[in-house]
């Protein structure tokens, strides 16, 4: 028991887990608020940041562009497969046990569900350069700091392409003013979209 209480002042102490707990408490109460929208609302709000994104050169001038499959009503950016469909190369995420990679969007047909049961392509491994990555997150702030589903595989894969442009995109509810716990080697976003507001 004496073992298990210095282990357990220890975590509490230690800088590391005590970010890692203070991030997990603040994702749980905004996903689960996330969790609550209907249909309509995540429909309406996606479309609204659709709209901004539409609006920013980094978006109209990238050739290709890394989006994700929504889950648990992350906000919606699949229209924009199908509207700039031969305009731009669309890339979605598909992840392994420690590591995540991105392939080419082909179609709803070549897609089937993968390690966590979100739905990815079946095409080959995208080695390439790519010049916009928008990204997903439960929390991000004003600094544009963010806090995703917990895995690391976006930090991972941020990390190793620096050069491209990186926007968030969120809810206003999951954009808080104040600055949430974060550490040093968690990427920062360029900019964060809500459906009111662009941070960057």
């Amino acid at each position: 028991m004496l073992f298990e209480a210095q282990i357990h002042d220890f975590k509490m102490w230690f800088p590391w887990f005590r970010i890692r707990r203070e991030q997990g408490a603040l994702r749980a109460v905004v996903e689960q608020q996330r969790r609550m929208m209907t249909p309509e609302e995540v429909a309406e709000q996606s479309a609204m940041i659709i709209a901004q994104l539409e609006q920013m050169s980094a978006f109209r001038e990238a050739k290709t562009v890394l989006l994700y499959y929504p889950i648990h009503n992350e906000v919606d950016l699949r229209p924009l497969l199908t509207k700039y469909a031969g305009e731009k190369l669309f890339l979605l995420p598909v992840t392994h046990r420690h590591s995540m990679e991105v392939r080419p969007y082909d179609g709803e047909d070549m897609m089937r569900k993968g390690h966590f049961g979100v739905p990815e392509p079946q095409t080959a491994t995208y080695k390439g350069a790519i010049d916009l990555i928008l990204v997903p997150g439960v929390v991000f702030d004003h600094h544009r700091h963010r806090i995703g589903r917990g895995g690391g595989y976006y930090d991972k894969f941020l990390s190793r392409h620096l050069h491209a442009k990186k926007v968030g995109v969120c809810y206003s509810f999951q954009l808080k003013k104040h600055e949430i716990p974060h550490m040093i080697r968690e990427p920062k976003m360029d900019r964060v979209v809500t459906p009111q507001l662009t941070i960057g």
